[in-house]
């Protein structure tokens, strides 16, 4: 557990530092920005999913279950994207499932409520963003 939130911290403090995209003149993002759901993926999932969203991110060894191969997804649930699946882990977490893995994964929803300054619109668009995203690297 302690691990776990240690690593989450690390990801916020990474996500702040890395933020990229639209700023204003002052430097600051636009009060209504949505980052792309390759941005977000990039800034919360690769770490441990790796850029390729394989499972072999550079942090997957830490944790007690390898991650999910996020190829995948579409071919262990019929050949179908499972939007509603995938947007639920992202705004719940798995809970500890043998089948999605540790409840080591961070719980995006309520990370993104605070980085939306509770912002339910916003919070929707970057879990649909990253799920499209998601949805577009599906092996064939």
């Amino acid at each position: 557990m302690r691990n776990a939130v240690l690593f989450t911290t690390f990801l916020f403090v990474i996500s702040i530092a890395g933020a990229k995209g639209g700023p204003t003149v002052d430097g600051t993002l636009p009060p209504n920005y949505v980052p792309s759901g390759k941005l977000t993926y990039r800034l919360y999932c690769a770490s441990c999913h790796g850029i390729d969203a394989k499972g072999q991110g550079p942090f997957a060894s830490m944790l007690k279950v390898p991650p999910a191969d996020l190829t995948t997804l579409a071919k262990r649930h019929d050949g179908k994207f499972p939007y509603d699946y995938v947007s639920d882990i992202l705004r719940f977490g798995p809970g500890p499932t043998i089948l999605h893995g540790s409840s080591d994964m961070p719980t995006w929803g309520s990370i993104f409520q605070y980085f939306d300054k509770n912002n339910e619109r916003a919070v929707e668009q970057r879990i649909r963003n990253l799920c499209n995203y998601l949805a577009s690297l599906q092996e064939k």
